[in-house]
């Protein structure tokens, strides 16, 4: 199976998409395929050699109007034939029905063509639907209109048709408008890199050409198109791109930098230790474009209720026609297939088929903004129902930047030094932040090549062997496991690294981390919206404890494993309130299992690891706990626009329905409530994009 990604245009909404993905998975040899409404891309596998062929049969029949092409195809400049055929129609329309020409067959049949030029594509559109077995709104208005002529009220049903393709004009710039603004919020993608060679000259190439280890060079005002390290020079960076927050950052020799940033003062030499497609960018675009693939279980259930909702509908409106004049006697069957018609145009499900996937879109774009990033519209809606949360500590509640503040010796036979040494040879080989601060204080260069049997225990520590000795470098507990002898308690707030040889324990060094700014306040926002916090923690008690009191938290957990975080937060899920989620806060590769398993994971995206960041389901791109709060802000804010869409929609088609039934309404309002609704349910969406 090959992995094939298509661009799809012209799609009306996210239950026309869907209808797109489940026809294509149908065709033998594709699996995998979805259609994202919200950025408009196919991604599918096949084993297929014409798949675009295949696809674009498949989707012309539930879908004929929209068009698959390939990504890299130039977008050429497509006139907008759906505004001139619109205009001719209008044009025939008025001479028709003013008679300019006063001859009856003349004016009839310009009304006829009026009616064919403006009907033609939902008229197409519906026939090919039905042979798709797909019944929606399209075959509504063609039925409501061809009834409209033959019941002589031809300028309300050409009204109707007029209307409904205004409004699907408007629906298509507006969803193309939030579509752009996600699109230019997100247009961090490199366009070159300068590859420096070994003769010192530098070229420019395609980002996706460098290798890790490849040197690059970064001049003033460019952008970094790959994650690396400094070798040389200094620079002032702009990281809004990725963050949404406007901060320069110095970064000299040995800082670590990210594609996306860009250098707004100086000349850099960075040292490549990411392909571009691992890198940032990369992962942030792809976070964002496979968004929407995601539904969310409001929108699920409009996509599913849609399918049924118009042959309902259409079979009511034939009950309404023919049983109304044997019910109410005073009315002709004219009348009651004029009330049927009418009843078909207001039921037309639009408004709520386009605003509710709209709203998650636009807000999810809003999220990316602000350097939160969603990966689903269901974990979007789902944010706003967080009643517990649960924090890491290092990284997440502290900068994870630690210092060595204080070495102990333990036994008399070592020094200091020897500590450090020991430590530092075996921490060489982690990534970890405490590793680091270790090898940082030591300085010097680390000889390995006598290391033998190193073996990392997942939140315990490092073991190792060197000239025979069997060291061990991790915390109290892992220590203990086969020490000979007791161990002293170091008495601290800090972090405390132990070091056994041949099982006899030799020193400890301490390290601090610094709480990161703000932490308390927004610990404090949290609880004030009703939501538990707690920490977790494979740290000692004492520094949990001391952490968790200056930050305002009071349930904590310490010394935790891995699976020991899993099954706490397991326990935590199981006894939370029903309907309300439980999301874990992390950023290390050990936090991956308890993001994963989380009701709503949220990861640190720019400390935090990268099997963390894959992980979760939302990434905090500036590591602020800040970005919490504004993520539920957002989520609130979507669910109430929401909620309003559907209250008017559903509000005024109720209200209309019933006066249409009564014969208090005609087709006037009929298109109101249908198209009428749909413009105002988009505009009111589109304020999820502003600011405020």
């Amino acid at each position: 199976m090959k992995k094939y990604r298509y661009d799809i245009i012209d799609l009306d909404c996210a239950a026309c998409a869907k209808e797109v993905e489940e026809a294509i998975n149908e065709i033998k040899g594709i699996q995998n395929c979805i259609v994202n409404f919200g950025t408009g891309k196919i991604t599918l596998e096949s084993e297929l050699e014409n798949t675009l062929e295949e696809i674009k049969k498949v989707a012309g029949k539930v879908e004929p109007d929209c068009t698959i092409k390939l990504p890299e195809e130039d977008k050429k400049e497509r006139k907008d034939y759906e505004i001139i055929r619109l205009i001719i129609g209008i044009i025939l329309a008025i001479i028709g029905f003013t008679k300019i020409i006063p001859n009856e067959i003349i004016s009839n049949s310009l009304i006829i063509g009026a009616y064919a030029i403006l009907l033609y594509r939902t008229f197409i559109k519906s026939i090919k639907q039905i042979r798709g077995k797909i019944i929606d709104e399209n075959l509504l208005m063609v039925i409501s209109c061809i009834g409209a002529y033959l019941v002589r009220e031809k300028l309300e049903g050409l009204m109707v048709i007029l209307l409904f393709e205004i409004g699907k004009i408007l629906e298509t710039k507006a969803i193309s408008k939030s579509r752009k603004s996600i699109k230019d919020l997100m247009d961090i993608k490199p366009k070159y890199a300068n590859l420096k060679g070994q003769n010192g000259e530098t070229k420019q190439v395609e980002p996706e050409d460098v290798k890790i280890g490849d040197t690059i060079v970064v001049k003033e005002g460019e952008e970094i198109p790959l994650d690396g390290i400094v070798i040389s020079g200094n620079a002032s960076l702009n990281t809004s791109a990725l963050t949404g927050e406007t901060r320069v950052y110095e970064v000299k020799r040995e800082s670590p930098v990210l594609s996306g940033s860009i250098n707004q003062n100086g000349l850099i030499e960075v040292k490549v230790t990411s392909t571009y497609e691992n890198g940032t960018v990369n992962r942030i675009l792809e976070l964002v474009e496979s968004a929407t693939d995601k539904k969310a279980r409001t929108e699920t259930y409009v996509s599913k209720l849609a399918k049924i909702y118009t042959p309902i509908v259409i079979i009511l409106a034939i009950l309404i026609a023919i049983f109304m004049p044997m019910i109410i006697k005073e009315i002709s069957y004219s009348e009651s297939i004029y009330r049927a018609l009418t009843f078909l145009v207001i039921a037309c499900p639009c408004s709520i088929a386009i605003s509710v996937p709209l709203s998650y879109f636009s807000g999810i774009g809003k999220a990316s903004k602000r350097g939160i990033l969603v990966k689903g519209s269901d974990f979007l809606d789902g944010l706003k129902d967080i009643n517990n949360i649960v924090f890491d500590k290092t990284g997440t509640i502290t900068e994870g930047i630690f210092e060595v503040t204080k070495i102990n010796t333990l036994e008399s036979d070592v020094s200091e030094k020897e500590i450090l040494e020991y430590v530092a040879l075996g921490e060489n080989f982690s990534n970890h932040p405490l590793a680091k601060s270790i090898i940082k204080k030591h300085s010097k260069e680390i000889d390995t090549s006598k290391i033998e049997n190193l073996k990392e225990i997942s939140g315990k520590g490092i073991e190792y062997e060197i000239e025979g000795k069997k060291i061990k470098v991790g915390n109290r507990r892992f220590i203990e496991e086969e020490l000979k002898g007791s161990l002293k308690e170091v008495k601290t707030t800090g972090t405390v690294i132990y070091l056994s040889i041949d099982n006899i324990a030799k020193g400890a060094i301490i390290l601090e981390d610094k709480i990161k700014e703000n932490t308390k306040e927004n610990i404090e926002k949290l609880n004030k919206l009703g939501i538990t916090t707690r920490m977790f923690t494979g740290d000692a008690k004492e520094t949990a404890e001391e952490i968790a009191k200056r930050v305002g938290i009071t349930e904590i957990k310490s010394q935790m494993l891995p699976q020991d975080k899993f099954e706490e937060l397991e326990k935590i899920i199981n006894k939370n309130q029903k309907g309300k989620k439980v999301a874990f806060v992390g950023d290390g590769i050990n936090d991956s299992p308890v993001l994963a398993r989380a009701d709503i994971g949220i990861s640190m995206g720019g400390v935090g690891a990268q099997s963390a960041i894959e992980a979760s389901d939302v990434v905090l791109m500036t590591d602020e706990i800040n970005k919490i709060t504004e993520g539920i802000e957002i989520s609130k804010k979507t669910n109430k626009i929401i909620k309003q869409n559907l209250t008017i929609s559903i509000g005024i088609k109720i209200i209309i329905l019933a006066l249409s039934i009564l014969g208090l309404s005609d087709m006037w309002q009929a298109v109101f409530a249908d198209v009428g609704v749909t413009i105002i349910t988009i505009i009111n969406t589109l304020r999820i994009l502003k600011n405020k």
